[in-house]
Formats: C-alpha cells, structure tokens, sequence
C-alpha cells in the first residue's frame, strides 16, 4: 500500500466517522481549531518564515511572495474565518425537496457530506484553514497537497488543526497533508478514484489545466481570474475611476483582482485620463492599445494580444478602448477566465444586456471585482472560486461540498 493510497483509507474510514457527527459537535471542533491557531501562532510563522527565506533566495515574484506571507494579523483571520463557519447554519440533513409519490411512498432529498476531499493547491497557506474548516462543518474529510514553496507552513497548519480538532472529538484523520512534494504524491492523489470523491485545485492556469487534464477523481474547476473592469458611456467618471482603481490596486495578487481595463470610445478622450493618472500614481504599469497611448500617459507600452489574455497577479494592467457594449462583451467573453467581471454605467438597459451576456461566474454592476470572494458573499471561508458550470459555480461555501441523496419512506409498496 503506498503512503498517498493510506492517507486515504484513513480518510475514507474518517468520514464515514464524520458523517454521523452532530452539527454541535463539528462547530466545537472549528471553535477549537480557531483557538489553536491563535495559542499556536509562533510555531506557525516559525515555519512560514522558513519558507519565506526559502522564496526570497529564490526570487520569487512579489505577488506569490505576498500569498504565501503569514502574519498575527493573517492569522486571526484565518482564525476569525472558522469561528465564522462554525456560526453557519449546517447544511447537512437539509431537505432540498420533497412530496409523496402517487404510490404513496414519501421521498425527499437530503443533503449529505461528498465523502473525501482532496485538495491541490499552491502558495496560498489561507487555503489549509480554509479548506480544513469547511471540510469538517460539511462532514468531509480532507487530504491537502500544497505546493513546495509554502510547504513547511502548510505542514505546521495542518499539525495545529488536526490536533486541535482530534482533541475535540473529530476522527484522527479527518484532516491530512501529504507531506511528500514530489509530483508523483500528486499524480497518485489524482487516480485514488474510488477512494477519493472529488478533487479542488487551487493556483495558477497551469496547475488547473494538469489537474483536469490527468485525474481520474472528479475535479471541481477553480479558474485562474483574468477579470475586466467596463466603462459604459453612461458612466459616472468620479466611479469609474474609484472602481477601476480599487479593483486593480488594492490587492493585485488575488485572482479578484482586475487586469484589463475597457472605456467606451464616446467618453474615453475624458474619462480614461484621470483614471490612467490614478493608475500610474498607484505603481501600475500600463499597457494599452493605441487610442489609450495617443492620450499621452506617461509609460503606457503597446498592448499584444498576449495581453489581453494575462492574468498579471501584479501592478500591471491592459487598458482598451472599445466602440461599445458590442464590443465590450465580445472582448471580454474572448479572454475572460470566466471569473469576475463589472460594468460601470447608468444605463439599466445596458446593465443588464451586461449582466445577461458575458459569460463568467460573477458579474457586477457598478461595484469593484474584488467583492467575489466567500466572506464578502457571507459564505463564510471559501475552498475556491469555481469558474465551472457543474457542479459549482462562483465562490464555494458550504453548500458547495455536499451532495444529496433520495430517502424514501414506505409501508410495504412493491412495483408491479
């Protein structure tokens, strides 16, 4: 038997433990595993500091630099996110529907755990909390695989909660890693069909692609977010520029973030100035067509079509001016990740052609991309952002790591 293969025995027998757990009993465990990444904190950013030296030697760019840094204040959040999940109302047991067949037996379908969770993920520490916490509300257990770079923090993360929620009475190996990080841990995880039920990997476009691309377990897609901003001609100036800006600049690196910015050519010669000045005083570098560099801003290289398609994760940003909502939704469902998109305007009517056309798992109307995320949603902690159709799609809470099952009550019918 192989190191991965056991890993998920263990957890298969866990959630079969798991899944008979009361609701009051799992949102103890999350309380005390809030409480034990707190009373635990050093020896955490011990670890994350270890792998912080590690990523700086290597020259790690400062957008993954910033998804892998822990701190006191990350920390709480970490803890404050599962406080959070325990509040949620559970969704195991609940009745999606109902009624009596004409036989006269009674059916409902309930919602059940999805059994094993296996998560493949990159440096993003959050994720081992986050994906832990919702595991164990839904009544999954949970196998994490986190990429190298963040791996001995994931390890002290994974140590910590596990312990903390064992000691209050969940299964031993109801929240695992796989400490190995060769590549051969991961393809192993991926063929465990049978054993594991489904799969959620989290990072950039190429860890995606090769999750889908190779794993037998059912995958639930968690896109990468090349997101655009739209500035419609009936637009107020003052709000595209606070939404164009908030949602490039005020956190880069998450997958949120906008990184291409479109203006209506009726109103770009005075709208798009102000906000390519706001831009530029943030420390974003621009690249755009040419309408957008004969304004003159300072710096703005020509734009590929590469561009276009790129997801930055940094202070950089494409800007194109667009002859209209046309070509605006033509644009954006052509190299969109189908992840988060808005459109700054007053006219309803082009709002909602907006809201009903682009295809992505998030469309906004007057509001910055960076709101798609499972706190802001009030889904509490997130295991992903799925840019799927089937069997999630948008932000993953709870509801998002269950299944259902038909349960049927009867006195005595048999088919004839």
């Amino acid at each position: 038997m192989s190191y991965v293969k056991d890993l998920a025995r263990r957890a298969k027998a866990a959630a079969a433990q798991l899944a008979v757990k009361s609701s009051a009993d799992r949102d103890k465990a999350l309380v005390a595993m809030a409480e034990a990444l707190i009373g635990r904190a050093g020896e955490i950013l011990d670890a994350n500091e270890r792998d912080m030296e590690r990523a700086r030697e290597k020259g790690t760019a400062a957008g993954l630099l910033d998804r892998l840094a822990l701190d006191g204040s990350r920390l709480k959040g970490m803890a404050d996110a599962l406080v959070d999940v325990a509040g949620q109302r559970d969704p195991i047991g609940e009745v999606v529907s109902g009624h009596t067949l004409p036989n006269g037996i009674g059916l409902r379908q309930v919602r059940v755990p999805l059994g094993v969770v296996g998560i493949i993920y990159e440096a993003r520490p959050n994720v081992t909390a986050d994906a832990a916490g919702l595991c164990l509300k839904t009544g999954n257990a949970v196998i994490l695989r986190g990429g190298s770079l963040a791996h001995e923090s994931n390890l002290a993360l994974t140590r910590v909660l596990a312990e903390a929620a064992a000691e209050a009475g969940m299964p031993e190996f109801a929240i695992q890693s796989v400490e190995s990080t060769d590549h051969a841990a991961a393809e192993e995880l991926m063929g465990l069909h049978g054993l594991v039920d489904v799969l959620i990997p989290r990072g950039g476009a190429g860890l995606i692609r090769s999750v889908v691309e190779h794993s037998k377990v059912p995958v639930i897609e968690t896109g990468n977010g090349n997101c655009h901003v739209y500035v419609h001609g009936s637009a107020d100036p003052e709000m595209a520029l606070s939404i164009a800006v908030n949602a490039k600049t005020q956190r880069p690196s998450v997958c949120n973030a906008a990184e291409s910015l479109l203006v209506d050519e009726s109103v770009y010669e005075t709208v798009l100035p102000p906000i390519l000045v706001a831009l530029e005083a943030a420390g974003v570098e621009l690249v755009g067509d040419e309408k957008t560099r004969a304004l003159g801003a300072a710096g703005v290289a020509l734009a590929t079509e590469e561009d276009w398609a790129t997801e930055y994760h940094d202070l950089k940003m494409s800007v194109k001016v667009v002859a209209g909502l046309d070509e605006a939704i033509s644009h954006i469902n052509t190299y969109s990740t189908n992840h988060s998109e808005s459109i700054v305007a007053c006219d309803y009517a082009a709002a909602q052609r907006f809201v009903v056309e682009v295809d992505s798992a998030a469309v906004y109307v007057n509001a910055s991309t960076r709101f798609t995320d499972g706190g802001e949603f009030g889904l509490g902690a997130e295991i992903g952002i799925s840019t799927q159709k089937l069997h999630a799609r948008g932000p993953m809470g709870l509801v998002a790591l269950t299944s259902t099952k038909f349960v049927l009550f009867g006195d005595g019918q048999i088919r004839g």
